[in-house]
Formats: structure tokens, C-alpha cells, sequence
């Protein structure tokens, strides 16, 4: 029978009798668990960073973008013609069943002036739907009336970055700020959303009422034009058939012809989201997988160090077996030896990886999050490698003939 608390006596104090050499052989360990925590970390960091921007901007989101001119056999790109109007966005809240929302968009940018306060922002043209297609609430305020929209009312919805260097701590609503010379009351505050996947400051806006937008701000060259129309499907599922019924109806009213190009743009935001949040992911893993590199490393140290050991010890091993010592208590003792080291590894590994990512964190500014799996995985794999790469060691261990060992010098 298996002596197991002699076996780990003694394995503690052959590990105790050369702490340098045992110090040494868990540093592998240690730069490999730590580096596995923190690469993970930065790596969930960034997914997360990408989800909530994603969510800032709203879920089930197309966007139709007009064409594109031409100039000396040169396509300018999406965008650079304008082909839309209201008249479509409506039709597409009409006649498109996959459809939820819709709010056409024309923008520009201009200067906003509170009494001797001004900022230079974006300005946006829209309807109350802009808000349930980004799901942007108001912090304060009331949105658009349709009274408001047919009238083209000089009113406006401020963001909160807007809000902040205009007003400081004066309360906007009711409050009278100019656009361009022409003065707009203040009758909401939109809630604070924070950048977008592309860097942008979402709260850097004003929105007015689209008409307003069309007949006071910007001008158009058309009754009616916008410059892009903002769609939110019903759900993820009605995303592929609301971008097809939207494309099929704008190819009807802009009377499209079957082997015309389309002089529109359907674009799936929530699938370029998507794609980034995936790609994010795979780097997540790509990072994890070049970090534990390094417990591979530290896991061919400890073998290396305890087959020096066995060389070192081989009298010790034949005494042992000589006084009544059988295979597998050698064999448990060298396992035990090196799955102590790579188990205290992995604890001041995962203690210097939280550090390690708050550190990242507070210096580089980049978004850090230490998962609970991720310690878990990191500590389970490090004790898996003390096993797996202490084993042939404890194998060549028990297999010394007592006699051989005894003469070993």
C-alpha cells in the first residue's frame, strides 16, 4: 500500500533543500499563467468594449445610403448623389412588414451659440423615430411633436457632450440657442451613449426636426431629400427580408429598370458589428493561445529540472526501494514534487496576472476583464502540465534497479 503522507513529506523536503532550483523551475509557470490572464483579459476587455458600442448604436440596424455620381468615368462612391427622400422613408415604414422603425437623416455641421458659449457640432435632421431606431432615450425633455415635424418648429434635442460645454450646470430645457443665426428652443436632453465602434462622440449632436433641417439649416436639392434613411428591423431574424423588401421598393418608386444599377445602398450595420465583435473574439483566443506558449515552456522546464534530479538522487532512490520503497511511491513522489511546483507557479501566476491587467489598464488606458474561467483554465492547465511533464521523470524514477542505484556514485 502507497504510503501518500510519507511520500509528500518527502517530497516537500527534497523541494525545500534547493529552493533557488525550485524558484527557478516554476518562473515558467509563472510568466506563462500571468501572461495567459493578462492577454485574456485585454482581449475580453476589447470584446466588451465592442458589445456596448455596438448596443450604443442599436440593435437590428440597417442603413440605405443614396448613389453615387460619376465624374470623368470616376464613381465617386455610396453616398455622393442624392436619391432619397422622405416620400421613400415613409413608403418603407408603410409597405416593408419587416420593418419597425424608420427615420431619414439629413445632417451637416454647424455652430451653436448659448449667450457667449459656442461649440461646433453635428446637426442632425430627423424624426421621433431616430430615437426608438438607436434606442435613445431622453434624460430630460419630450421629443418631437407631429405637429412640430409638419411645421417645421424650431425646437431641437441636445446631446450630452453639447449640453456640457454650452450650458455647464444651467438646466437647457426652454432654453434658447442659435444654429446658424436661427434660434431653436431647447426641449430635450438625450441620454448620455458614449463613442461608437468608430471612436466617435455619439453625444456630440443636436438633433431638429428633419423638415426643419430641409427648409432652415441646410437647403436640398429636391423637396423632401435626405441623405440617408436609418431602418430597424423587427429582429435579427427580419434583417435579410427587410433589406430585401427595402431594396425592391426603392427600386419601384425610383422606377429602376431590370438590368439598371440600384442608385441606393442597403447596408447591415448590426452584421459589420457582428463581424467586428467575431474578429475581436478570435484575437481573444489567437492571444491566449501564444500566451500559454509559455506554460508549455515552463512545463518542459520542470521536466527538464526533475530528470536532473532523478541523475542527482539515484542512491537516494535505491536506498529507498532497498528499504521497502515500491514503484509507485517513487513514482508519486516526483509527481507530487512537480505538480507542487507548477501549482504554486500558477497561484503567484494569477496573482501578478491581476496585476499585471490593472496595470495594462491604468496605463494604456485599454479595457481590462479578469474572468473568473479564465483563472480557473489558467490554473487547471498549469497543474495539468506539472502532471503531464513530471510523469516521464517519475516513470524513469521507478524503473532504477535498487542494486544499479545503490552504486551510482
Amino acid at each position: 500500500m502507497i504510503n501518500v503522507p510519507a511520500t509528500i513529506r518527502i517530497s516537500f523536503r527534497a523541494l525545500r533543500v534547493n529552493k533557488m532550483r525550485s524558484a527557478l523551475t516554476m518562473l515558467g509557470i509563472i510568466i506563462g499563467v500571468s501572461a495567459v490572464i493578462t492577454m485574456l483579459a485585454v482581449g475580453t476587455g476589447a470584446r466588451q468594449r465592442i458589445g456596448e458600442q455596438m448596443a450604443s448604436i442599436g440593435s437590428n440596424l440597417l442603413m440605405v445610403l443614396p448613389g453615387s455620381t460619376t465624374s470623368g468615368g470616376v464613381r465617386m462612391g455610396a453616398g455622393t448623389q442624392p436619391t432619397l427622400s422622405t416620400g421613400d422613408a415613409d413608403a418603407i415604414q408603410k409597405e416593408c412588414l419587416s420593418v419597425m422603425y424608420v427615420a431619414p437623416v439629413l445632417s451637416g455641421v454647424a455652430q451653436v451659440i448659448y449667450g457667449n458659449q459656442n461649440w461646433s457640432t453635428g446637426i442632425t435632421g430627423t424624426t421621433t423615430s431616430m430615437l426608438y431606431v438607436r434606442d435613445w432615450p431622453l434624460s430630460a425633455g419630450r421629443p418631437f411633436t407631429d405637429e412640430e415635424m409638419r411645421s417645421a418648429s424650431k425646437v431641437c434635442l441636445l446631446g450630452q457632450t453639447v449640453v456640457d460645454n454650452l450650458f455647464g450646470g444651467i438646466n437647457p430645457i426652454g432654453q434658447i440657442i442659435r444654429i446658424k443665426n436661427v434660434p431653436f428652443t431647447v426641449i430635450g436632453v438625450l441620454d448620455a451613449k458614449g463613442q461608437d465602434p468608430g471612436g466617435h462622440d455619439q453625444d456630440d449632436t443636436v438633433y431638429v426636426p428633419v423638415t426643419t433641417a430641409q427648409k432652415k439649416l441646410f437647403g436640398t436639392a429636391f423637396p423632401g431629400m435626405v441623405r440617408i434613411i436609418m431602418v430597424k428591423a423587427k429582429s435579427a431574424d427580419d434583417l435579410a427580408s427587410a433589406e430585401k423588401e427595402i431594396a425592391e421598393l426603392l427600386r419601384q418608386r425610383h422606377h429602376i429598370g431590370q438590368k439598371q444599377d440600384d442608385d441606393f445602398t442597403v447596408r447591415n450595420l448590426t452584421q459589420m458589428m457582428q463581424a467586428a465583435e467575431q474578429s475581436t473574439k478570435v484575437m481573444t483566443l489567437l492571444l491566449g493561445a501564444i500566451a500559454s506558449v509559455s506554460l508549455l515552456v515552463g512545463g518542459i522546464g520542470i521536466m527538464n529540472i526533475m530528470l536532473v534530479s532523478v541523475t542527482e538522487r539515484t542512491r537516494e532512490i535505491g536506498i529507498r526501494m532497498a528499504i521497502g520503497a515500491k514503484t509507485w511511491d517513487i513514482r508519486l513522489q516526483f509527481i507530487i514534487e512537480a505538480l507542487t511546483l507548477s501549482m504554486i507557479g500558477g497561484v503567484v501566476g494569477i496573482i501578478i496576472g491581476i496585476s499585471s491587467s490593472e496595470v495594462v489598464s491604468l496605463i494604456f488606458g485599454w479595457p481590462t476583464v479578469i474572468s473568473p474561467v479564465s483563472i480557473i483554465l489558467s490554473f487547471g492547465f498549469s497543474g495539468f502540465v506539472g502532471i503531464f511533464f513530471g510523469f516521464y521523470p517519475a516513470y524513469k524514477a521507478s524503473l532504477l534497479d535498487p542494486i544499479e542505484a545503490l552504486r551510482y556514485e
